[in-house]
C-alpha cells in the first residue's frame, strides 16, 4: 500500500502538466514581467513545451526578444554544415551592453598574473549553453524561458549591471532540427506516453550529433567542426565565470548536477573548482527542493575528459557545470518514475538555470577571484617546470603540421613557427613545418593537457576516453624543450588570421616523360582521386626509385601522364598545377623513363582506378564510426561516397562500386542473401574495408578468416562486496587510450608512412589474432602497448603482438580488416592514410600476403 502510494505521488508530480502549461507553470513566484518583452506563444503560436522548438522558430523567437529589449544583443557567430545560423544573446544592463569591448578586455587581465585589475566592480559572466545533443531538447525549449525571463524580468534589472548573461539557445542547430522534426512529426494530439511509440524511436542515425554524426560535445578541445570553432571563439572572448552545460539522460533517471565523481577529476583541475562546484550546487539543491524535484549528483559522470563542454572551462579557471534531465524523448513518456513529461523536463532545466543565476549574482567576487587566482597560480608553476615549451612537425609532411598547430590556436594560445633547421637530442625539425609552443603563457595547463601522456590515474573508470595526447594522434615527432633550446631557437609568432597551407605547385616544365606526386603528403589521396576523375593514367609505384637528377622517390610515389585524354601537353600541365594548388601536395616532373631503383614501365607499378565507395549506413551501424569516415571522405578529401543503407545491399545494388566501407556495428540484419552478394561481390577482385563488430560478422558469415583473441575478465573468489561490482566491471572497459604499433613500411598499406613507430587508438575490447601469414598482418602492436592513457591489466594479453590491421584474401579482392579505430573524431589525422591507403591500394595488394 505504501509503495502503491509513493509511486501515485510520484507520477502525480512528474505528469503534472499532462494537459497543456502555460509560461506560470515555469516562471519563478515574485517577479513581473515587462509586457512590452514578446511571449514565446505571442511568436510562435504555442506554449512552451505543447511542441518541440525547431531551430529556426528558436532564432525567430530570440531575435524577437533582442528587437523588443534594452537589455539583449542578437548576434550571428556562424553557421552549421547545414548552414544554419548559431546564434548568441548577450543579456546584461543597457550600461553594460555599450561597454562590452572593455569589459571583454577587463577580463583579459584575469590571466595575466602582474595586470590590476578591480575584482570587486568587474561583473561576472555566465555563459549558458543548451542541448548540444540535438535529441537532449528540453535544453534548448528552456533557452526560451531563460530568455524571456532575463529580458523581461522587472526585478532583475539591476542585479544585470553586475552580471553578463551569454546565452546560446541551440549549441547543435542540424541534429536539433533533425530531432524536433521527428517528434513532432508523430506527435498525437491525444498523448498516451507508451514507450514503444514511434515518437519516442527516432530513426537512425538519430539528432543527438550534427550533420556528420559527431558528437559536439566531444569536440571543444578538438574543434574539427564550424559549431565547435564558433562556439570556442565566442568562449576565448568572453572568458565566462560559469558555463552551463544542459543535458538529457535515460527516461527512468531523475536529475543531476555536477560535481561529478570526485576521484574523476583531471589531476590538472585545482581542487579549489571542485569546492566552487560544490557550492554552486547547492543552489540548485535548494531551488529543486522548492519545487519537488529529484536529484543527485557526484556520480556517474566525471571531468577527466577537457573536451565537453562541463570540462572545458575546468582547465581555464572557469567553472562547467553539466545538467543531465531525464528525457521524455518526446511528449510524454512512461517511466519507472512515473509518466515523464516535456514541459516537467523544461522546467527542471530552467529551474536550475535560475538556481545558476542566483549563484553566480551571489559568488561574483568569489567566481572573478578564482580565475584571477587560477593564472596566477600558473605562473609559479611554469617558473617550477623544467619544460619550457614543445616542439612538434613532420619533415615529409607540412598539413599534419599545420592543422596540428591550427587546433592550438583555436584556444587562444601562442604558437610559433620554426625559421630554421634544428637538431633536438637526434630528431630533425625543418622549418617553416615544425612549429614551437611555450609552456610559459597562461593556458599552459591546457597546453599540458594537450601534450602529457598520462599511464596512471586515481580512479580506472571513465565517463569518457583517458587520453588524447595530440601530437601521438597526429603522428608527429615531438619532445619537450628545456629553455636553453627554446632559446636559442629562431621562431616567428603565427597568427590565426595569416595562416595557412601553402598552394602545391608543379616542379618541372610542360611536356615531360612522366610526373610524380609523393604519398608522404596528408592531402596526397585528395590529389590522386582528382587526377583520377580527370580521366589520367594514374599508376603507383611499388618500389622506391630515383631520376638522374638525384631526386628520390619512396613507395607509394603516384605516378601520372595524360593517359587516353585528348589534352595537350600545356593544357594537361595546367590541370596538375591546378590540382597541385588546391590539394597543396607538390607534383614533380620526370624527363626519363630510365630511372634509378626501377624504371617508369617496371612490373613493380600497378595502375590504379578511381575508387567507387559505397559506406554502409542505418541498422545496426555505429553512426560516429560512419560520420567520422563520411566527414573524411567528404570534407577532407572531397570525394564521393554513397551512403548505402543496410537493406539496399544485394548483388544488383553493391556492383556498382569497387570499395565497400563496414564501420564498426552489427551486420546481422543483412542475413545470409547480404552476406551471399558481399563474398561473391570481394570475390570478383573489390575492396571491403571493416572494422570492429563487421569483423565479427565477416567471421560468423564465412566470408573473411578472421581470428580473435579472448581474454580472461571472469571475477575470481568465493564471495566479493557487491558494492563493488559496477566499479570492478567498468575498470575493464577499454573507454579510449593511445598504443604503440609497428607499421610495415613496404606494404602498400604503410605507404607514405617513414617510421614504422606509430599510434593508434582504441575504445574497445575486440582483440584480433595475427594471421598466421606474416605478409598479412601489416600493422601489429608492440610487446608494449599501452603508450598513454588506462588499459586494465587484463586487457594487455589481448593487444601484445596482436593485429591492428589484417589483409584477408577473398577469391580475386581483398578484406582490409581494422581493430583500432583510424578515425577517430576527425582529430586523429596520423592514421587517417592508413584508412585512404586500404581505399585506394586494397586493389594493388599481392594475393600471396593476404591470410
Amino acid at each position: 500500500m505504501k509503495r502503491s502510494l509513493i509511486l501515485l505521488c510520484l507520477t502525480l508530480l512528474y505528469s503534472a502538466s499532462y494537459a497543456q502549461v502555460d509560461m506560470s507553470y515555469y516562471l519563478p513566484e515574485g517577479y513581473t514581467y515587462n509586457p512590452d518583452i514578446p511571449t514565446p506563444k505571442e511568436v510562435l503560436g504555442y506554449e512552451v513545451g505543447e511542441w518541440h522548438v525547431t531551430h529556426d522558430q528558436l532564432v525567430m523567437y530570440m531575435k524577437a526578444v533582442a528587437e523588443a529589449s534594452d537589455r539583449v544583443i542578437f548576434e550571428e557567430t556562424g553557421r552549421s554544415y547545414e548552414k544554419r545560423p548559431q546564434t548568441l544573446l548577450t543579456i546584461t544592463s543597457p550600461e553594460n551592453l555599450g561597454r562590452l569591448d572593455q569589459i571583454k578586455a577587463d577580463r583579459k587581465k584575469l590571466r595575466l598574473p602582474n595586470a590590476s585589475v578591480d575584482i570587486a566592480s568587474m561583473p561576472v559572466v555566465m555563459f549558458m549553453g543548451y542541448s548540444v545533443h540535438g535529441n537532449e531538447p528540453s535544453g534548448a525549449n528552456a533557452s526560451l524561458l531563460a530568455a524571456y525571463h532575463f529580458a523581461a524580468a522587472n526585478e532583475i534589472e539591476s542585479e544585470l549591471e553586475n552580471i553578463v548573461l551569454l546565452l546560446d539557445p541551440a549549441i547543435n542547430p542540424d541534429g536539433l532540427n533533425r530531432f524536433a522534426s521527428w517528434v513532432n512529426s508523430h506527435k498525437a494530439y491525444n498523448l498516451n506516453g507508451d514507450p514503444n511509440g514511434r515518437e519516442y524511436n527516432e530513426a537512425w542515425p538519430r539528432g543527438r550529433t550534427n550533420h556528420y554524426w559527431f558528437d559536439l560535445n566531444r569536440d571543444w578541445l578538438p574543434v574539427q567542426h564550424p559549431e565547435s570553432r564558433n562556439r570556442v571563439k565566442v568562449y576565448q572572448s568572453w572568458l565566462p565565470n560559469i558555463h552551463l552545460d544542459f543535458h538529457e539522460m535515460g527516461t527512468n533517471s531523475t536529475f543531476f548536477f555536477q560535481p561529478g565523481e570526485p576521484s574523476r577529476t583531471h589531476p590538472l583541475t585545482p581542487e579549489r573548482n571542485f569546492e566552487l562546484t560544490e557550492k554552486i550546487g547547492r543552489y540548485h539543491a535548494k531551488a529543486l527542493d522548492k519545487i519537488g524535484s529529484l536529484y543527485y549528483n557526484q556520480e556517474n559522470y566525471d571531468d577527466f575528459y577537457y573536451g565537453k563542454g562541463s570540462t572545458y572551462p575546468d582547465v581555464q579557471g572557469s567553472i562547467g557545470i553539466l545538467f543531465e534531465q531525464a528525457s521524455s524523448r518526446g511528449h510524454l513518456q512512461e517511466s519507472a518514475n512515473g509518466m515523464l513529461s516535456f514541459p516537467f523536463t523544461i522546467r527542471n532545466q530552467f529551474t536550475a538555470n535560475l538556481s545558476s543565476y542566483e549563484a553566480a549574482k551571489e559568488m561574483r567576487v568569489e567566481l572573478n577571484q578564482f580565475m584571477k587566482d587560477f593564472y596566477t597560480e600558473i605562473k609559479n608553476e611554469t617558473d617550477a617546470d623544467v619544460n619550457k615549451a614543445y616542439i612538434f612537425g613532420s619533415a615529409e609532411d607540412d598539413a599534419r603540421s599545420f592543422h596540428l598547430a591550427d587546433l592550438i590556436l583555436q584556444h587562444d594560445i601562442k604558437v610559433y613557427s620554426l625559421k630554421e633547421d634544428i637538431s633536438v637530442n637526434g630528431r630533425q625539425f625543418k622549418s617553416e613545418n615544425s612549429y614551437i609552443v611555450p609552456a610559459d603563457q597562461p593556458q599552459y595547463r591546457l597546453i599540458k593537457a594537450m601534450f602529457e601522456t598520462r599511464t596512471e590515474f586515481q580512479d580506472s573508470l571513465f565517463y569518457d576516453i583517458s587520453a588524447w595526447t595530440y601530437p601521438m594522434a597526429f603522428n608527429l615527432d615531438y619532445m619537450a624543450l628545456n629553455s636553453r633550446i627554446l632559446n636559442l631557437a629562431n621562431v616567428e609568432e603565427i597568427t590565426k588570421e595569416d595562416f595557412s597551407l601553402v598552394p602545391g605547385q608543379v616542379v618541372g616544365e610542360a611536356g615531360a616523360y612522366q610526373y610524380a606526386m609523393e604519398w608522404t603528403d596528408y592531402y596526397a589521396p585528395k590529389a590522386a582521386y582528382q587526377l583520377l576523375e580527370e580521366g589520367f593514367r594514374v599508376r603507383v609505384a611499388n618500389a622506391p626509385f630515383s631520376t638522374p637528377e638525384g631526386k628520390e622517390f619512396g613507395r607509394g610515389t603516384i605516378l601520372i601522364d595524360k593517359g587516353e585524354t585528348s589534352h595537350s601537353d600545356q593544357a594537361f600541365f595546367q590541370k596538375l598545377q591546378e590540382i597541385a594548388r588546391q590539394s597543396t601536395v607538390d607534383i614533380h616532373a620526370i624527363s626519363t623513363g630510365y630511372t634509378a631503383g626501377i624504371n617508369m614501365g617496371s612490373t613493380f607499378i600497378s595502375p590504379l582506378t578511381t575508387p567507387k565507395i559505397a559506406l554502409l549506413v542505418d541498422g545496426g551501424v555505429d553512426s560516429y564510426e560512419a560520420g567520422e569516415i563520411w566527414h573524411l571522405l567528404d570534407q577532407r578529401y572531397e570525394m564521393p561516397v554513397t551512403l548505402l543503407p543496410m537493406d539496399r545491399v544485394s548483388s544488383s545494388v553493391i556492383d556498382r562500386y569497387n570499395v565497400i566501407l563496414m564501420p564498426d556495428g552489427r551486420y546481422n540484419g543483412l542475413g545470409k542473401s547480404g552476406a551471399e552478394a558481399i563474398k561473391t561481390w570481394v570475390s570478383r577482385g573489390n575492396t571491403l574495408i571493416a572494422k570492429g563488430g563487421a569483423l565479427r560478422w565477416l567471421a560468423q558469415s564465412e566470408i573473411a578468416d578472421i581470428k580473435f583473441r579472448s581474454v580472461d575478465n571472469d571475477e575470481k573468489g568465493l564471495q566479493k562486496p557487491y558494492e563493488i561490482y559496477r566499479d570492478a566491471t567498468g575498470a575493464k572497459v577499454t573507454g579510449g587510450a593511445i598504443f604503440n604499433a609497428k607499421l610495415d613500411l613496404t606494404h602498400p598499406i604503410g605507404y607514405g608512412y617513414t617510421d614504422s613507430a606509430i599510434h593508434t587508438f582504441r575504445n574497445d575490447n575486440l582483440f584480433v589474432e595475427p594471421s598466421t601469414n606474416p605478409y598479412a598482418n601489416p600493422l601489429v602492436y608492440t610487446d608494449s602497448p599501452l603508450a598513454s592513457g588506462y588499459l586494465h591489466p587484463s586487457n594487455v594479453p589481448g593487444l601484445q603482438n596482436g593485429s591492428v590491421i589484417q589483409v584477408a584474401g577473398v577469391g580475386g579482392g581483398r578484406v582490409v580488416a581494422f581493430a583500432d579505430n583510424m578515425n577517430f573524431r576527425a582529430f586523429w589525422f596520423g592514421t587517417n592514410k592508413l584508412y585512404m591507403n586500404a581505399i585506394f591500394f586494397g586493389q594493388v595488394i599481392n594475393g600471396g600476403t593476404t591470410r
